[in-house]
């Protein structure tokens, strides 16, 4: 079997640089073969360096992991994508799923679950943490695992999502505009259906929900 590729993403350097460690102690016949600190950066060293796999984190400034896993998964089918997060939610977890990640582990459960979950997807497997497990199993067993109610963030399309953390973080129109190479017209015109949309009559009304969806961390 080739030699396995991994890029690592997370915008707190302290613990990316403890996955890393963690790899190259435990796994010296794998390479990491870079590192990125935002979903932005993330998607672009992809598509540069064409992992095969990519740990990442989902709570991350200018673009967050949900939508950098869609928009890696995009550029290349055959990279797998392994979610490194402390969130457990029910929704946080679909969302991982609908996104095409082919694993998720927490923070707190690296140290024991993260070599098994880089060999599984690497032998073309997914692999859960057990609490993560066990929430996917509730979901099914409470009947809400196929999806049959629109969810809040499923509401909304993955370019709007982009525009709601961007905007959340603060930034101006031009500045999205800017960020995303679209004119400010179409900014305006996706923040203004985004507000609609949701239902949200405020700025703060879209931290709030950019927040309660995990696009951006409080």
């Amino acid at each position: 079997m080739k030699n396995l590729r991994i890029l690592v993403v997370d915008d707190h350097q302290l613990m990316r640089k403890g996955v890393v460690a963690a790899i190259r102690d435990e796994r010296p016949d794998w390479e990491v073969c870079g590192e990125a600190s935002t979903g932005r950066e993330a998607v672009a060293a992809a598509e540069r360096l064409k992992p095969d796999i990519v740990v990442m984190d989902i709570s991350m400034p200018d673009l967050n992991g949900l939508e950098a896993t869609r928009q890696i998964i995009n550029q290349n089918s055959q990279t797998r994508v392994l979610i490194l997060s402390m969130h457990e939610s029910e929704q946080i977890v679909r969302d991982v799923l609908d996104c095409g990640a082919r694993g998720y582990i927490l923070k707190s459960d690296a140290g024991t679950d993260l070599m098994g979950a880089l060999d599984a997807l690497h032998n073309n497997k997914v692999f859960f943490s057990s609490n993560i497990a066990e929430v996917l199993l509730r979901g099914y067993l409470d009947g809400s695992a196929a999806g049959d109610k629109a969810t809040p963030s499923g509401l909304v399309s993955p370019r709007e999502r982009e525009i709601i953390q961007l905007v959340a973080e603060g930034k101006s129109n031009k500045e999205v505009a800017d960020t995303l190479n679209i004119g400010v017209k179409t900014v305006e015109t996706h923040r203004a259906h985004i507000m609609a949309k949701l239902n949200l009559h405020s700025i703060s009304d879209l931290v709030r929900y950019a927040i309660r969806n995990s696009i951006i961390e409080c």
